[in-house]
């Protein structure tokens, strides 16, 4: 069998060793040290931002902006239904109920329109959210601004997940610094990985010192271990810290990379009737950090699952877009706001491997593979 085509595999250069070295030999392994201090500078630096922190994981930059931002047990918390169970998860840990918003088609992301009908609902009830959590999907950024002026007018917060999304841009901003507290995730899939990571950034640095309190198991200034709250162990250690520094300095490439990768596919699937990419949103750069599309199966003559099994039939690995979190068991009970696009955006939608480090080689496989669907599909119901 052919050596596997993963959907999103580690892309690591030559800078990161050099980084890494340099922390083995100054004994520097632990959390903290020179590579967190610097690589929190740089990032800042990078998304344009005056405070950065560097943590453990995306969850858990997202649980300490939730807590900060004031969310705890019984508030409610809204947050897009289209995304990936870790942007809600947070919300559980800290007793609040999530409120799941549908997506738009222009970005998939969470539509304005609804979240000011369920922000301006709340109002009339008296029972506004505590937070708004705004998830930037697939490398694509949310429409902001209205977003922004929706809970601006009712006075709640909003944290940005941007998870998905380093490296795009809404309107010449960098997604995760337009709210009032931002998270990226540096797990092994993403376009800039430190094989698991995080990182918070806020305009507020005294909410970014509380942070770096919390995620040190809060405790207080005092030459004996004194601890006021409960604090958690979140910080990035050194080590990951001087890989996600050498990944930095090649963001732009990655970026390239992978849009490269999407244009590919976009040309060779040019001619395939009932197969359409994710758009493009006017207001920003996508990275495609995915490449995802739906797949009409009466026009392709297949379905996407048929897709996704061939695909792995042939040790290529691809993805459905994420199942709704309001389809998910765990929050089933949970309040929503509509949710049929969400749901056709699933039933449709697939991931296909969308690494920096793909070879033309790769892609070509992948290709040939989609492309032969439709007609063995017809081949098997003829017989």
């Amino acid at each position: 069998m052919s050596s596997r085509i993963y959907l999103s595999s580690p892309h690591m250069g030559t800078l990161e060793r050099g980084y890494v070295d340099d922390a083995f030999a100054s004994n520097w392994i632990a959390p903290l040290g020179p590579h967190v201090d610097a690589f929190q500078e740089e990032f800042a630096r990078c998304v344009g931002t005056p405070h950065a922190l560097a943590l453990s994981s995306g969850t858990a930059a997202l649980h300490l902006a939730l807590q900060l931002v004031g969310v705890g047990p019984g508030d409610d918390v809204l947050v897009s239904t289209l995304t990936f169970s870790a942007s809600v998860n947070p919300i559980r840990y800290l007793g609040a109920c999530p409120v799941f918003i549908d997506s738009e088609r222009t970005s998939w992301n969470m539509d304005p329109a609804l979240l000011e009908e369920e922000l301006a609902m709340r109002a009339r009830l008296g029972r506004l959210p505590r937070a708004v959590v705004v998830v930037h999907l697939y490398g694509q950024s949310a429409d902001l601004d209205p977003l922004m002026a929706a809970c601006d007018r009712y006075g709640v917060p909003v944290v940005e997940d941007a998870a998905e999304a380093l490296g795009s841009t809404y309107k010449g901003r960098t997604p995760g610094t337009v709210g009032r507290v931002g998270i990226y995730s540096f797990n092994g899939n993403k376009i800039l990985t430190t094989s698991g990571g995080g990182m918070l950034v806020s305009a507020d640095g005294e909410l970014v010192q509380h942070a770096l309190k919390l995620a040190t198991q809060a405790r207080d200034t005092a030459p004996h271990y004194q601890h006021s709250e409960v604090g958690y162990n979140y910080r990035m250690s050194n080590v990951l810290a001087a890989i996600g520094r050498g990944q930095l300095h090649v963001l732009e490439d990655r970026v390239a990379a992978r849009r490269a990768n999407h244009a590919f596919y976009a040309e060779a699937f040019r001619d395939l009737p009932g197969i359409q990419f994710m758009p493009e949103a006017p207001w920003g750069r996508h990275t495609r950090w995915l490449t995802t599309l739906t797949i009409d199966p009466e026009a392709f003559g297949a379905d996407r699952e048929a897709v996704r099994v061939a695909l792995e039939r042939e040790n290529i690995e691809a993805r459905p877009v994420w199942k709704p979190m309001h389809l998910q068991p765990v929050f089933a009970n949970f309040e929503r706001r509509r949710g049929s696009v969400a749901e056709d955006l699933f039933r449709h939608g697939l991931c296909l491997p969308s690494g920096s480090n793909l070879t033309r080689q790769e892609l070509e496989r992948v290709v040939e593979v989609v492309r032969a669907v439709p007609r063995k599909q017809g081949l098997r119901t003829a017989g």
